[in-house]
């Protein structure tokens, strides 16, 4: 693997470089260079240091310029305005640059300096309950945030903490007792099945629930058997689970998602903790005895009539709730998994539990500067109407619908543009575009906004879409199948036409691209790199002739700028959990 460092970070060497020289006694001073429309970067950061040291920025530029000397890598640096720099680099430098990315696995993407251990809790369904919409967007941002932080050299767990806990286990249990065999052995089902078992085995149970006050009772007791421990309770609380995840592997595997076994570490795995958790924070001063619950007060936190809103450990008759589940979760990935930063993929409007919940763990001493957790809360999916989105009866839509739906409509897509391709093809292609595009329609907004779901924008070939750039690499395949004899192979010496130069300037940044949407959690950042990637390769496309190049070593250029684009679009898109097919 070898590092490569972008023509950006070269370029602000040599110029950070010459800026020292021309001052000294500014010290290490940063050039604020940055992308420019006027040449291929611009420097800013004379003006900030001139107005500092009380000099002139354009006296101090022209300084610098002429301190610059490096013929290699900069081919043209101009003074403008009031003392910035225009900065055009190098044909040679380019070509070279992107020649050693290509020959590296990773692109030249450098791995952090100092990788630490996420773990990542995302995908949290509940038993014995379908999967709906409100599940898509923590999976999906879920998997993409995991896929980039594992590519920078992160080491990142997963943890899928599913509703597998609480009252109504007490109702679904007491019914599986009086009215045995109404559910299937978990081996014996498929996700559908298992799904249409629990549904029926749910309905029935509640409609009992509500109807007998005598059952209604034994349900209750049945819940305090669950909670502790009862071996009878607990071997019908595992077939509700298992039932429950033969179904969960079915959705995501639609989702095109790997989920591990024993990532799934429910509500109920921290049931043996919660007691302690509480003893813990009650010692420490932590929560408080109040009106016999045991309770977390804040000073910024209130609630109507200006009271204070509290966080509720354990309430007074001695049961325990989320916090108490959440707050022992962060004990255990912190103390036993070694966690440096936790990151919760959940509901925006989730976030002031979580914010109360992390605020106990702060003071409590288990989060810290070693230790930090961020809620990534996400934004609702919306209809069309601007609503959060529902069937026509008004009922929240299944996830599996959604995914069939999405795959349906890509095939019929594919299907108008396929060549050679067999029906079972077609189907394959429609899974991967579909799919792709529900991911990539998700993660293009930023996680904390709403966004409209509406498949037909997600499956069109223009516009900022999935499909879109799927099809730019499958054009660029196309060519290189057509090519023959003729190699990609780097011409460092060939003048590039203004299309090449766009085009291998923003493959450049593709490191940092990445860093950047690790960085920050922000998979959108790679999603609009990636579309302008695919527009940049568009406009190349029309304005250069690959095959049909005047000479043979532009034809081997051009063909390995193809190759280097596709190589880039495909990593990319993996990077989101996103397919690109050779051929659509």
């Amino acid at each position: 693997m070898a590092s490569v460092p972008s023509l950006a970070a070269s370029v602000n060497q040599r110029v950070a470089d010459a800026l020292s020289a021309a001052l000294p006694e500014a010290g290490a001073a940063d050039p604020l260079l940055r992308r420019s429309d006027r040449a291929d970067f611009q420097a800013n950061g004379m003006l900030a240091l001139a107005k500092k040291l009380k000099g002139n920025p354009r006296e101090l530029a022209t300084q610098v310029v002429e301190r610059i000397t490096a013929p290699e890598l900069i081919k043209d640096i101009e003074v403008s305005g009031p003392g910035f720099l225009n900065i055009t680099v190098t044909d040679t430098a380019l070509v070279q640059t992107l020649a050693a990315r290509a020959a590296d696995d990773r692109l030249g993407v450098p791995l952090k300096d100092e990788p630490g251990v996420t773990i990542i809790d995302y995908a949290q369904p509940n038993v014995a309950k379908e999967m709906h919409v409100g599940h898509l967007r923590s999976a999906v941002i879920g998997d993409a945030l995991r896929h980039l932080l594992d590519f920078t050299g992160e080491k990142t767990i997963g943890r899928h903490h599913i509703g597998d806990w609480g009252t109504q286990f007490g109702m679904l249990i007491q019914y599986l007792i009086e009215h045995p065999g109404e559910l299937a052995p978990a081996d014996e089902v498929d996700g559908e099945q298992a799904m249409s078992n629990l549904n029926r085995v749910y309905k029935a149970s509640r409609a009992v629930f509500d109807a007998d006050e005598e059952f209604k009772e034994r349900a209750r007791k049945r819940v305090v058997a669950l909670q502790s421990g009862d071996k009878e309770t607990l071997d019908l609380w595992q077939r509700f689970v298992d039932e429950s995840k033969v179904y969960f592997y079915s959705v995501f595997e639609k989702l095109d998602m790997e989920i591990r076994d024993d990532e799934i570490v429910g509500e109920s795995a921290y049931n043996d903790m919660m007691a302690e958790t509480a003893r813990l924070l009650e010692e420490s001063g932590v929560a408080v005895r109040s009106e016999g619950a045991l309770v977390v007060f804040f000073d910024d936190i209130k609630g109507k009539d200006d009271q204070p809103v509290p966080l509720i450990v354990q309430k007074a008759d001695g049961g325990f709730g989320y916090a108490a589940s959440d707050l022992s979760a962060i004990r255990n990935r912190v103390f036993d998994l070694h966690a440096t930063t936790l990151l919760y993929v959940v509901d925006v409007r989730q976030s002031l539990h979580f914010k109360m919940v992390f605020e106990t763990a702060r003071r409590a001493g288990w989060l810290g500067d070693e230790v930090t957790a961020h809620n990534m809360g996400y934004g609702t999916v919306l209809g069309a109407d601007g609503k959060p989105f529902k069937t026509r009866e008004g009922e929240t839509v299944r996830l599996e619908d959604l995914l069939d739906e999405a795959a349906q409509r890509a095939a019929e897509v594919v299907r108008e543009k396929a060549q050679d391709l067999t029906e079972e093809e077609i189907q394959e292609r429609g899974a991967q575009v579909g799919i792709g595009a529900v991911k990539y329609a998700d993660l293009s907004t930023s996680a904390n906004r709403d966004y409209k779901f509406d498949l037909d924008q997600m499956v069109s070939l223009n516009g900022d879409t999935s499909v879109y750039i799927q099809y730019a690499h499958a054009r660029i395949k196309s060519i290189l199948r057509k090519a023959g004899d003729a190699q990609p192979a780097a011409h460092a010496e060939l003048e590039l036409a203004p299309a090449e130069r766009a085009l291998g300037l923003h493959l450049d940044q593709f490191g940092e691209t990445v860093a950047d949407a690790a960085a920050e959690y922000a998979p959108h950042k790679l999603t609009a790199y990636l579309y302008q990637l695919a527009s940049l390769y568009t406009t190349f496309y029309d304005q250069c002739p690959v095959l049909k190049a005047e000479t043979p070593a532009q034809v081997e250029n051009r063909l390995f700028l193809c190759d280097i684009t596709a190589r880039t679009l495909h990593k990319g898109m993996s990077l989101l959990g996103i397919r690109t097919p050779e051929r659509l």
